[in-house]
């Protein structure tokens, strides 16, 4: 009995995921160049992404927005003199989906300087959907080696609304950063339970 109901519990596991999540998306290839608009808690701030600077990174932002998945999501990560970053969606399941999908590992173009974006990673294929926002000329981050990657690649710059960037609330540090796991099994309702004062990405689209 016990064996049924954890098949059934997969297959419905599978089918909300396929409901929200559909392979071939991956597939979806950005232009060479594109803008897109960020809405947020503090105000709007836009992004030009060129995908020279990082092929496959570049593709997989382009992704991310173009299924509307930056919706009401938390700028969880602010350390002051270094980096904002964001990610980590409000449904378990579509956050655990996108997370699971790593790109390709790729070289370091453009330098990590301030306003610049790249994704977060771990490791070997673990770039997938949490990108950062660097607050300062954060070079160290084009050469640092670790668990078989070296640096991180630039996929875009803000060119426009740096100022509410830097007014994302920075007050819990690099904390949050260490209670990922937590954020991504609670959600949203967590951070607003215990941390109030984290900013969110209310919508990301396209713009010309």
């Amino acid at each position: 009995m016990k064996k049924i109901l954890y098949v059934l519990c997969l297959a419905l596991l599978y089918s909300c995921a396929s409901a929200k999540f559909k392979e071939k998306w991956l597939t979806d290839k950005a232009p060479e160049t594109f803008k897109a608009r960020f809405e947020t808690t503090q105000g709007t701030f836009d992004i030009y992404a060129k995908r020279e600077w990082s092929p496959a990174g570049v593709d997989r932002l382009y992704q991310l927005i173009k299924r509307e998945y930056y919706i009401d999501v938390p700028v969880f990560r602010v350390v002051p003199n270094f980096i904002a970053q964001f990610g980590i969606h409000n449904d378990t399941i579509l956050n655990n989906v996108w997370r699971k999908k790593g790109i390709v590992d790729e070289p370091v173009l453009k330098k990590n300087k301030k306003m610049t974006v790249a994704f977060a990673r771990g490791g070997v294929k673990s770039r997938s959907n949490q990108i950062f926002i660097n607050l300062k000329d954060n070079y160290r981050l084009d050469t640092l080696a670790y668990s078989g990657v070296t640096g991180f690649p630039v996929i875009a710059e803000v060119v426009n609304g740096e100022d509410v960037v830097m007014k994302f609330y920075d007050g819990y540090g690099d904390k949050l950063g260490y209670k990922q796991d937590s954020i991504a099994k609670f959600g949203n309702k967590f951070l607003k339970e215990k941390y109030p004062k984290v900013d969110y990405i209310k919508k990301a689209y396209f713009i010309k």
